[in-house]
């Protein structure tokens, strides 16, 4: 598999076992996330792997928004956000304190929290699960997260670096009964046998071949991901005019213009005076246009 075709997710379901599972392998969409900052080795792993994780559980919770994917912290790792849409587009980043060594989550991020939140369409009340950050990966975070708050037995393998970011979810399917009672025993120790190297360097089918081709398993086909932002002038203009009138002008005056840019993808939304006038202008409720 090259590297070009390799943002996918595979999911995969055991036939007798009551579980499923699922597969995700980015390439393209990490290094456009990377291209935006230059992240010290400790912090790209969680990002990486937490990007990872997100495209994972766009499949598992069902949703039609966006779902957000959250830590935040007190240690060298304060702040980690990534966002996956229902059309299986990505965007992360994280803010850090200083050059972070490589440490367990919990101690990388000191008293942290784990936040996953979904933006449904108009119409549905949004919905937001936190948990402590339990566990030395973020991968044992996620466990704790769906034994608690979804009562789903749930194994999870993440694993990042410069070039790839991948993981693998397996889960026992709610309410139903397996026809193996070892079944579920058998796939967390087929999962526990793999490493973060054959994480990486596997593409998805080969991957799920390799640990599971002795059980009944019904493969689907790949879908794509890729790297998104939802970031607008239209929504940059909301969060200015919550700034106020009077400190925009007065922004303006020291500097002549004001300039926005997205933290997730880097576009720069640029307002001159006539634009602030015309966030304040009742008349002008249409989308900005002008760059």
């Amino acid at each position: 598999m090259s590297n070009s075709d390799s943002d996918t997710l595979q999911r995969f379901l055991f036939e007798a076992l009551a579980a499923r599972g699922e597969a995700v392998h980015l390439h393209t969409t990490w290094q456009t996330v990377l291209a935006r900052r230059a992240y010290p080795p400790a912090v790209r792993q969680v990002l990486g792997e937490a990007l990872a994780a997100a495209a994972l559980l766009a499949t598992t919770i069902k949703f039609d928004g966006t779902l957000t994917l959250q830590i935040q912290a007190s240690g060298p790792l304060r702040l980690l956000v990534v966002q996956v849409s229902a059309t299986r587009g990505l965007r992360g980043l994280a803010r850090w304190d200083g050059e972070p060594a490589p440490a367990p989550l919990r101690e990388l991020c000191g008293n942290g929290t784990l936040v996953l939140s979904i933006e449904y369409q108009p119409g549905r009340e949004p919905y937001q699960g936190m948990v402590g950050l339990h566990g030395d990966s973020l991968a044992a975070a996620l466990e704790s997260y769906f034994a608690h708050s979804e009562q789903l037995p749930t194994r999870i393998r993440l694993a990042a670096d410069a070039d790839t970011a991948a993981g693998l979810l397996l889960q026992q399917l709610p309410g139903a009964t397996s026809q193996d009672p070892d079944g579920w025993n058998r796939l967390e120790m087929l999962a526990a046998t793999l490493d973060a190297a054959e994480l990486l360097a596997l593409d998805n089918t080969t991957l799920v071949h390799r640990l599971f081709h002795q059980e009944d398993l019904r493969l689907f086909a790949a879908e794509p991901l890729h790297f998104h932002c939802s970031c607008s002038r239209e929504r940059t203009a909301g969060m200015l005019r919550t700034l106020g009138e009077a400190d925009l002008r007065q922004a303006l005056a020291e500097q002549g213009a004001l300039h926005v840019d997205c933290e997730f993808c880097g576009h720069r939304y640029s307002f001159d005076a006539i634009d602030i006038a015309g966030l304040f202008t009742a008349a002008l409720a249409t989308p900005i246009t002008r760059h």
